[in-house]
């Protein structure tokens, strides 16, 4: 409740009175329901729009102490989960600003004027007063009556209480005299003013004393410009200048909701106040704070803007006496489309689509959206691949802005081989609802990305202690491509078979290979250590053809290892610390070709490098593997010295050979698998346990050069083996006259 200048103001609160709340005027002679003929005669107004009642300080049952303290009584009944409750509402005002001469008001459903009832008279009198006069004069009686004149008719005098009867209200307090009433009554007439529609009613009070008549003049004219609202976003009022003859504007003020400003302060703020032929039009722009808006859905999304204009006219006459015109006035636009815009920010090269839904009105909320048919629910979660962030603006609205990765379920790819290209597509549905009925409506847009930098995954590799580590983070459109060891494919059953150790899901794979799997490559072989190089490939799945390859290279060390290559290499570091009687050193051992010693030794170990067809090796055949083998042995040992046998093989699958024997180039699909054997020597007729050695496998021959004596030095042949080679062998095998020859000439053979 609001004592205001010129009005009592109670705002209520619809979600809690309900949508029709009811009030009642209190006195001491009891309560008064407030409809709206009752409220238009009695000085009330009531807006559910604005959610408040007005009441003139001169309304019924309005308790008037010297026109200078008024007191209020009201009943509000509203409605709470089904119930009647009835709310006692009670308050004393007393107005700081004075009262003009004159005071009219232009309400929403009422006219009002109260004048000083102390009036000084004037010298000089138009025609129109003389006339009236004359019918005051023949009056008969001392009581005081009312004549209205409508449209230069004169109507015939009629008393206070059959004016009071048809609904006007006459009353007198401490020192004003009040006449008000509603729009449209039958003693009214509506008019134009310089093109400005109004509505008019003029009534003169007079009573005769004797010889003496005093008449009050108590016309009052309203304004009724509906307004009209511009391209430019204005809503655009008028009112006469002057709504008196003899009256001229001093001062305007305006505002919105029942506040004012001056108008210096209201053009400041995007008012524009022109007067022009006579007449006073009030630019209000549709931002003006105070003004309402209402969005409607009617197959798409329209507003429409309320303006609560409040105006007062301070006019002065010729003698200076001041008339103050307040005017409250609803002005509403015709309904507007008001489209939601959507601004695609997508930068491709971030792959993530950017959109953007804005300016949303204010009572329009976003409750959900579906993304390619996968529908969302506000409050919205935001995920690492899907985001959902509001904005509010300073002009009251307010948008969203959306972020989904082109790498997230919901978007729709479509992959282009020919064109190399992948076009990500999201649509999306926006349902937003106008509170506060809730009422929806939806907002389609399609959102397109081109992809045109399509490259196949690519791995990290980085060294471990026991191997090398392979980490590629996942993609969308990683399943394109195969990741390929050699020339098979990374599965699981691959990586059981050849003991890598592989973790696969939607976000990243990881893959370490062991030293010495299926895969590496030795280089720089030495006593102080190797490196070792794996690869691995990614392919088209479609063609086949590699499209990247990650090569990782690492240093490692062995105390003990054995490199049995795919050109028929043999590189042997062995321990031979056991192979070698005291004081005796690596660097004078030899294999069973005297000739052929160590290429590398220090104190405990050395490095052979030879040819497997070489250095006096023993080729051992059966029906699916050949195995050669050599030895290293301390050739100076004494016969009585217990020292160790050094044997070293490499065996090789006979279905990967090409080039078979020491006539032929050697030539193997795979590497072969090598041993390194620990034994007593015979002479001192112990068995030493076997050392489990070091075994590497290579897809690559190492061609290091070392100390070794080829077998045969003849011309060089070249046979590709075919699937009949064990006959072959055997042919070779076999005696003249098909008799199978002893095992000891065989592996001579």
């Amino acid at each position: 409740m609001e004592c205001r200048d010129r009005f009592f103001m109670i705002a209520f609160d619809l979600l809690l009175s309900g949508e029709e709340p009811r009030f009642e005027a209190v006195d001491e002679s009891g309560m008064f329901p407030i409809t709206e003929p009752y409220a238009a005669k009695c000085g009330y107004s009531i807006s559910l729009h604005l959610s408040q009642l007005r009441a003139s300080y001169f309304s019924c049952h309005t308790q008037n102490k010297d026109d200078k303290e008024f007191t209020f009584n009201f009943n509000l009944i509203a409605t709470r989960d089904g119930k009647e409750v009835t709310y006692a509402l009670n308050k004393t005002c007393s107005p700081s600003l004075p009262w003009s001469p004159r005071e009219v008001t232009c309400e929403e459903n009422y006219m009002e004027v109260s004048m000083q009832s102390e009036l000084t008279c004037r010298f000089g009198a138009n025609m129109a007063d003389w006339d009236t006069l004359t019918v005051a004069h023949r009056s008969t009686t001392s009581d005081w009556q009312v004549m209205f004149q409508k449209a230069g008719e004169r109507l015939m005098p009629i008393t206070i209480k059959e004016a009071r009867r048809r609904g006007y209200v006459f009353d007198v307090t401490n020192r004003r005299l009040v006449f008000r009433t509603a729009y449209g009554q039958p003693d009214a007439f509506n008019t134009t003013v310089n093109d400005v529609p109004v509505e008019v009613i003029q009534a003169s009070m007079f009573s005769r004393q004797s010889w003496v008549v005093l008449m009050v003049d108590l016309v009052l004219t309203c304004s009724r410009h509906e307004g009209s609202y511009g391209d430019g976003g204005y809503m655009i009022w008028e009112t006469p200048e002057t709504v008196n003859p003899g009256l001229n504007t001093q001062q305007i003020s305006v505002g919105l909701s029942g506040e004012l400003m001056e108008q210096p302060v209201a053009e400041d703020r995007g008012y524009i106040i022109r007067k022009h032929n006579n007449t006073v039009q009030i630019s209000i722009p549709y931002n003006a704070e105070g003004r309402h808006r209402t969005s409607v859905v009617m197959g798409d999304l329209f507003e429409f803007f309320i303006f609560h204009l409040y105006l007062e006219q301070i006019l002065v006459d010729e003698v200076e006496a001041e008339t103050r015109l307040r005017l409250h006035r609803t002005l509403t636009t015709d309904l507007l489309r008001h489209p939601v815009v959507t601004d695609n920010r997508t930068v491709v090269e971030d792959r993530i689509f950017t959109v953007y839904l804005g300016d949303i009105p204010e009572d329009v909320n976003l409750v959900g959206l579906e993304l390619n048919g996968q529908w969302f629910t506000a409050p919205f979660t935001n995920t690492s691949t899907c985001k959902m962030e509001e904005e509010v603006h300073p002009d009251t609205t307010h948008g969203f802005t959306l972020k989904v990765s082109f790498d997230d379920p919901c978007v729709i790819q479509q992959f282009s081989t020919e064109d190399a290209v992948v076009q990500y597509q999201l649509d999306v549905n926006y349902t937003l609802t106008i509170v506060p009925d809730d009422e929806p409506f939806y907002h389609v847009a399609s959102f397109v990305a081109v992809w045109t930098d399509l490259t196949p995954p690519t791995f990290d590799a980085f060294c471990s202690e026991t191997g090398i580590v392979f980490r590629l983070d996942r993609r969308s459109l990683d399943h394109k491509w195969e990741v390929v060891i050699g020339s098979d494919p990374l599965t699981s059953d691959l990586a059981n078979q050849y003991s890598y150790i592989m973790s696969n899901d939607s976000n990243d794979l990881l893959l370490e290979a062991p030293l010495f799997t299926q895969g590496y490559e030795y280089k720089n072989m030495t006593l102080e250590g190797f490196n070792g190089t794996f690869e691995i490939h990614v392919r088209d799945r479609e063609t086949s053809n590699i499209q990247s390859s990650t090569v990782k290279t690492c240093p490692f060390t062995a105390q003990e290892l054995i490199v049995c290559s795919t050109d028929g290499m043999m590189t042997v570091v062995a321990d031979l610390s056991s192979a070698i009687p005291s004081g005796g050193v690596p660097a004078r051992t030899n294999l069973l070709d005297k000739n052929c010693g160590p290429r590398e030794a220090d104190d405990t170990r050395a490095l052979f490098s030879f040819t497997v067809s070489s250095c006096g090796s023993v080729v051992k055949l059966d029906n699916e593997n050949v195995t050669y083998e050599n030895e290293i042995f301390y050739s100076e040992a004494a016969p009585d010295e217990s020292t160790d046998r050094v044997i070293v093989q490499c065996t090789y699958p006979l279905s990967g050979l090409h080039r078979l024997f020491s006539t032929l180039i050697f030539e193997s699909d795979s590497a072969g698998f090598g041993s390194i054997t620990h034994t007593l020597q015979p002479e001192a007729g112990l068995n030493s346990p076997t050392i489990t050695p070091t075994v590497l496998t290579t897809n690559r021959p190492i061609r290091t050069a070392g100390p070794y004596k080829p077998a045969h030095p003849s011309s060089v042949r070249y046979v590709k083996v075919h699937p009949g080679l064990r006959s072959f062998i055997q042919r070779h095998h076999m005696g003249a006259d098909g008799s199978s020859e002893d095992d000891t000439e065989t592996e001579q053979r």
